[in-house]
């Protein structure tokens, strides 16, 4: 029974997402210094939005829990691997683990951390079934990772890590409506207002298709503009690439199971990311 509980207690991070907030910091932090930032800054940056990010994916199990009966039965919480009361009390401690390492960062960096937890408590609270405005408010969420690296290194105004700001709050927009689009029966029994509710799946995910679109237009920008090396078009072309297909794939209506296409977006933007910093470090 404790094995068990222990192992849904794990699975409630959900550790992909949390790692890709984290990922998100350090390349905004590279991205302000332009050269590789002191290990503390690495550390202390990514631990805290990665407890951030995971108290606001905590806490969306607990306050989704009916519609996860029906979208996703084998969550911790709807399968008893875990108690409500285990679910508030994780968030709680991983919360407080957030905004202890924001505070040991600096006074402005706790208070975007602050921030950043009341928008992920608020859309889970409220706002996660009022369609396109919860979905923004994930999304600004996700673009403050970069923001938020600028910070650490005491850099917040640069051009370059707010327009990747943009980009990461554009795709995951993207990926948002789309994921509404597949669980639309679930939202219908929660009451949500999705845009797959409102104006109907296949419109939903040309809506989604159309802000994936806009990123790999724009993604061309910081090259054109200087912000860049040429060096890191390979990483940003990877992403574009994945992104483009797997849009055809979404926008195919005949194709029964077009989850793994929002999956393959998300997992390129993290490797198209990955591939910068190591590019970045090795120079």
């Amino acid at each position: 029974m404790f094995r068990t509980r222990m192992l849904g207690l794990f699975r409630l991070f959900r550790f992909e997402l949390p790692l890709i907030a984290g990922v998100c910091v350090i390349l905004g932090e590279l991205l302000a210094l332009g050269e590789l930032p002191t290990m503390t800054e690495i550390v202390l940056g990514f631990l805290s939005i990665f407890f951030i990010s995971a108290a606001a994916l905590i806490l969306n199990d607990y306050f989704d829990i009916e519609s996860d009966r029906i979208n996703a039965p084998e969550r911790p919480l709807p399968a008893g691997l875990v108690t409500e009361q285990d679910v508030v009390l994780l968030s709680i401690v991983v919360t407080m683990l957030g905004f202890i390492i924001g505070y040991l960062i600096s006074l402005e960096a706790l208070l975007v951390v602050i921030l950043v937890w009341a928008v992920g408590f608020l859309y889970n609270w409220r706002f996660k079934k009022a369609g396109l405005i919860g979905n923004l408010m994930v999304s600004f969420s996700v673009g403050m990772t970069f923001v938020f690296g600028g910070i650490v290194v005491g850099k917040p105004f640069e051009i370059i890590v707010w327009f990747f700001a943009i980009i990461v709050s554009l795709i995951n927009l993207g990926e948002e409506i789309a994921a509404d689009g597949m669980d639309v029966e679930g939202d219908r029994q929660a009451g949500s207002r999705s845009l797959a509710l409102v104006l109907g799946r296949e419109n939903a995910l040309k809506i989604s298709g159309a802000i994936f679109l806009l990123v790999i237009v724009a993604s061309s920008l910081p090259f054109l503009l200087g912000w860049l090396e040429w060096i890191y078009l390979f990483s940003i072309l990877l992403m574009d690439v994945v992104i483009l297909y797997s849009t055809s794939k979404l926008l195919d209506s005949r194709i029964v199971n077009r989850r793994i296409y929002i999956r393959w977006i998300y997992l390129s933007g993290l490797a198209a990311f990955l591939i910068f910093i190591l590019i970045r470090m090795v120079r």
